[in-house]
């Protein structure tokens, strides 16, 4: 059993005010793995107090000293790199090899870029040349971080990293779900040796922490990612004290496969929705089809669904895990079932159990044909593994659809037309569009649209939302 009880502040592991213990459970086996603490207000407050002392010290270092940092921290990274990757295989559920190959490695690739972008970042600079204006980029103050379970390491390291580098300092708050790599992270961050009260870390639950940070007096700014639900909240708890709110929340993205795709690109939409479990605010699962290939295409989707194994997260291989809860396991059954009763067509998949897996929250990759876009499975976040197909007959038709949502995070479109591509992408709605599975580069700004969020995370649009502007006169 693992012991992580204790919360970093100010430097050191320190015991919670009050007792209060949480079961961290595998949700491969259903059993519990490790224990963590639900802090409480007095937690919070003696995070934000040693954040905010620590402040006026880190914002005065030099750019250079804070590389310094990163950089020590991400020798440490490199050096701990499969534990990061076995715990997020034990309290999230992604099968080892994909969480070391893409969770695990998403840490280190974003260190790497930050650090990059860290080096060339102007955090001052004339107006023009004309003008006795200066532009200052100052930090914002102190920070706090509320991340999601789906996908740890990767949204810790796209806001601590930014946070550290632009001179704040910050109260970190992983998903109680999934708090072991953030845990991990801690320690990387202490043994890096960052100064007392730069980072502080208090494990909770949204209701009790996550409140107790969005509406504290001595916060500067939120960011959070996670659910569209919890991120209106978060902002209503914020509006008093007029502190900045980042948000990264849903997607129901949309994928339009025109008759002229390339030959796989029914296969690898299918591949893109299931990877992580369907547990991905950006992935496309609403697949619109192009008529004259819809029957194709339903064949290639169910097969393709068929072929994808589903496994214990820790056994090597190409496969997905379970979905991370008993609460998220009960949420997409309910919605496929929905899905049935309401009349869509089931191709594969469904709300039983895979075969062999009697314990664990293990769905099968699931396909809804013949689905409108007014059905519940086409209008909700699923969050799992299951996709619905929609047919469409012309450019337009598909272009409204898909921005027909109130979500607006990632959409995709499959088609060998360049000039198509290019007009349909400016019409999409939403803050990333994906052409032909290209992938987009590092420090490439990520974020949404509408109920999707606002703010960008990644490179110097990521160091920006840390930042606040400043206009000197009369400074030549």
């Amino acid at each position: 059993m693992i012991d992580k009880k204790n919360f970093y502040i100010n430097g050191k592991w320190v015991k919670p005010a009050k007792p209060n213990d949480y079961n961290v459970v595998n949700p491969s086996n259903e059993e519990v793995f490790a224990v963590i603490s639900l802090g409480s207000k007095d937690d919070t407050d003696s995070a934000v107090k040693s954040a905010k002392r620590a402040f006026d010290q880190w914002k005065e270092t030099l750019v250079d000293e804070r590389i310094n940092f990163l950089e020590k921290l991400l020798k440490v990274y490199k050096k701990r790199f499969n534990e990061i990757a076995e715990a997020m295989s034990m309290e999230m559920g992604s099968p080892i090899d994909y969480a070391t190959m893409v969770h695990a490695a998403s840490g280190q690739a974003h260190l790497e870029d930050f650090i990059l972008r860290l080096k060339n970042f102007k955090f001052g600079e004339d107006f023009n040349s004309k003008s006795n204006n200066y532009i200052a980029r100052e930090p914002i103050g102190v920070c706090g971080l509320i991340t999601p379970w789906n996908w740890p390491i990767n949204q810790i390291a796209l806001k601590v990293i930014p946070a550290f580098a632009t001179g704040c300092t910050m109260i970190l708050k992983p998903s109680e779900i999934a708090p072991i790599s953030a845990m991990l992270f801690a320690e990387m961050i202490d043994e890096a040796g960052f100064p007392p009260g730069v980072f502080n870390l208090v494990n909770g639950d949204g209701a009790g922490v996550g409140t107790d940070i969005s509406g504290h007096p001595d916060i500067d700014m939120i960011s959070f990612t996670g659910s569209t639900r919890a991120g209106k909240l978060i902002t209503k708890n914020a509006a008093d004290t007029i502190k900045r709110v980042c948000l990264e929340l849903g997607g129901k993205g949309g994928n339009i496969v025109f008759a002229d795709s390339y030959p796989n690109a029914v296969r690898d939409g299918i591949r893109n929705v299931m990877s992580n479990s369907g547990q991905s605010c950006d992935a496309p699962t609403r697949m619109l089809v192009e008529k004259s290939i819809y029957e194709r295409a339903i064949k290639e989707a169910a097969d393709e669904a068929n072929k994808i194994k589903v496994d214990l997260a820790s056994k090597k291989g190409d496969h997905i895990g379970p979905v991370v809860s008993k609460i998220q396991y009960d949420k997409i059954i309910n919605l496929i079932k929905d899905g049935i009763s309401e009349g869509a067509t089931l191709a594969a998949g469904g709300p039983d159990r895979p075969k062999g897996l009697n314990k664990g929250y293990f769905i099968k990759p699931t396909i809804f044909t013949d689905v409108t876009n007014n059905m519940q499975i086409a209008k909700k976040e699923i969050f799992g593994p299951v996709l619905s197909i929609i047919p469409f007959e012309t450019e337009e038709e598909a272009i409204k659809i898909t921005n027909d949502t109130e979500y607006g995070l990632g959409n995709y479109l499959q088609t060998e037309d360049k000039e198509k591509a290019k007009r349909v992408a400016k019409k999409l709605r939403s803050g990333c569009v994906y052409i032909n599975g290209n992938a987009p580069d590092s420090g490439t700004p990520f974020g949404g649209y509408r109920q999707s969020g606002n703010g960008r995370e990644g490179g110097a649009w990521g160091l920006e939302e840390y930042l606040e502007v400043k206009t000197i006169t009369g400074w030549k």
